[in-house]
């Protein structure tokens, strides 16, 4: 039906660039949220049970989708250039995870997989991955390469956020 390269790693559910699966708390269905729906401010509701959905900590990014999401955001954005064939960029996926909750309305992290949105990987010049940028005010202002530990990522953001 779809392509091994676009398949979810979660029970197998199809996921696309212009798509979230959120696991339902109330019932553990996965639902396939249209990311257009997340960003017009919807709250999903389970397609099962009808409960609330849990709104997603980090934003899936496109090509498309970049401007309106990251460069007008009135937020700072942390920017996580990744593919999904890339293991360190899988390892600190938890920590970034950590970080959008605990710095959620301060901070919003963003998810750009480099192999779907060939057009801002070659924006950022990517050439290793995971990288992580940071974007304020539209432009960027700050950028780690490879895997850094989550403490090594919030000592780069204190400074920008401060």
């Amino acid at each position: 039906m779809f392509p091994p390269s676009i398949w979810s790693p979660i029970n197998k559910v199809p996921a696309t660039s212009d798509s979230q699966v959120i696991r339902c708390a109330a019932c553990g269905t996965l639902n396939r949220v249209p990311q257009e729906k997340l960003d017009q401010g919807l709250a999903p509701v389970c397609g099962k049970c009808q409960a609330p959905l849990p709104a997603p900590a980090v934003l899936t990014v496109t090509d498309a989708t970049f401007s309106d999401q990251v460069e007008k955001s009135k937020l700072p954005v942390l920017v996580d250039l990744w593919a999904e064939w890339c293991g360190p960029c899988k390892m600190i996926a938890p920590a970034l995870e950590q970080i959008a909750r605990e710095m959620r309305g301060k901070l919003r992290v963003a998810k750009v997989n480099v192999d779907d949105n060939p057009v801002t990987a070659q924006r950022f010049d990517v050439r290793s991955i995971p990288l992580l940028v940071v974007m304020k005010d539209g432009r960027e202002v700050d950028r780690l390469v490879g895997a850094q530990p989550k403490s090594a990522i919030l000592n780069r953001l204190q400074s920008i956020l401060s």
